[in-house]
């Protein structure tokens, strides 16, 4: 390794900085750069991630310290597990039983071996969720946003898609090799101007790609325009609705129920990664597409089935979804409460779904801030650069129907506190 690629500790690097010098090295010299990178953040505590949880997932969680080796308590609010079915009393006795009466697992793909009667109910009760003919389950919520771009798009077709779409969608348009444009986040007026500029033909369709809860920000793609916008143009409407599947509408049918445009989307994706807090990935449409797609969904027919015991979960979820509807208005009720707290102490947050993101100011160190966090037993995810722009690095916020006010009161605190201990402003620390 030449001297000027030696990782100096206390640079601070970024991992796309990381990315761009391990480019010119050979595969050992790149690796190694790259762990004295990371042992150097181990010694200046600064790396927070893969923290090794041992309890249930719940409001509060059992973690072991990366730092003490020891087992302490954190709140948790850096969990997709927004009605927490996690730990649901009801979802894990389903999993019980389907552990006794179908094992561990299938042993292959479902076009073969790997199809059971968990199987259809699920995709069943997917569909009528969601207002649609059928539904598809996969393996992963990355397969199911992978093999519907791959599977559905011809080579001569064109995919619209928002700036703020998630890399799963955007690898599976790299994977496709198709024609591709990018509009500003929520931006109906520039997608209509590249809709206009190319005009669907006889010889190809126009696939337009949104998420219904974006992860990073909470706020919602506008449904309510972008169906009528899409049928106008004669364009397939593809929602990624990962966070709003049993967060958003009246009963957590999704954010097209939210906008009542329930079974007007011409293809709809979801995962069990969020609200039910398993694995896998689905998506919902008419009988033909989704018939279409098993047979050419690449990473549907390579991969093997979802253990039955995940399914039962899922099934198990969409009952308390619907016989325990308290639940989703104690979540809503809790991220309102978290959101005038947050108001209260400075930080203009207006979330729309179950996700708060607080910017983190430029000049502060997100990762010093991280393990402040850590240290006050809140549990956060912090986003940095470069999966966020640099001026958008931000921690996000995730909140549950199980947190209490008195979790959600040691949040705002932990917060306002942190915030005065580690912000900078004109290069100077603002001290509490």
């Amino acid at each position: 390794m030449d001297t000027q690629d030696t990782y100096k500790g206390g640079e601070n690097f970024d991992l796309r900085e990381m990315l761009l010098r391990g480019r010119a090295m050979r595969l050992h010299d790149k690796a190694a750069f790259f762990q004295s990178f990371i042992d150097d953040l181990v010694g200046r505590r600064e790396m927070l991630t893969m923290r090794c949880v041992s309890s249930a997932a719940e409001r509060e969680v059992t973690i072991i310290d990366p730092y003490t080796k020891a087992s302490r308590k954190m709140l948790m609010f850096g969990s997709n597990n927004y009605l927490g079915l996690a730990n649901h009393p009801y979802v894990r006795e389903r999993a019980r039983q389907a552990v006794r009466e179908y094992g561990a697992g299938i042993g292959g793909p479902p076009l073969l071996n790997g199809y059971t009667v968990l199987h259809r109910e699920l995709e069943e009760r997917l569909a009528a969720l969601k207002g649609a003919e059928d539904a598809l389950i996969f393996s992963s919520g990355y397969g199911a946003n992978v093999g519907l771009v791959t599977g559905l798009v011809n080579p001569n077709d064109i995919v619209v898609y928002d700036a703020y779409s998630h890399a799963s969608f955007c690898d599976g348009i790299k994977m496709a090799g198709i024609e591709s444009y990018r509009f500003t986040h929520n931006g109906v007026n520039q997608l209509l101007k590249v809709l206009e500029a190319h005009e669907l033909t006889a010889e190809r369709d126009v696939f337009v790609g949104v998420e219904g809860v974006y992860s990073m920000d909470g706020d919602l793609a506008p449904l309510d325009l972008l169906v009528p916008l899409c049928k106008s143009r004669g364009a397939i409407l593809v929602v990624d609705d990962a966070h709003g599947t049993g967060v958003m509408g009246p009963t957590g049918r999704g954010t097209a129920e939210h906008f009542g445009v329930e079974g007007q989307v011409d293809v709809t994706m979801g995962t069990f990664s969020k609200t039910f807090a398993v694995t896998g990935g689905f998506v919902a449409s008419s009988k033909p597409i989704i018939n279409y797609l098993r047979f050419f969904a690449r990473s549907y027919m390579f991969s093997a089935s979802l253990p039955p015991v995940v399914l039962a979960t899922v099934l198990a979820g969409l009952d308390v979804l619907e016989c325990e509807r308290d639940l989703l208005t104690t979540l809503h009720d809790n991220v309102q409460y978290a959101a005038n707290g947050l108001r209260a102490v400075g930080f203009d947050v207006r979330p729309d779904a179950a996700i708060i993101s607080v910017l983190v100011p430029i000049g502060m160190n997100i990762r010093a801030a991280a393990y402040e966090f850590h240290k006050r037993g809140i549990f956060l995810n912090s986003i940095e650069y470069p999966a966020v722009p640099i001026s958008q690095q931000r921690f996000r916020i995730s909140i549950m129907a199980t947190h209490t006010k008195a979790d959600i009161d040691h949040l705002v605190s932990a917060v306002g506190k942190v915030w005065a201990e580690c912000r900078v402003e004109n290069g100077m620390e603002i001290n509490p």
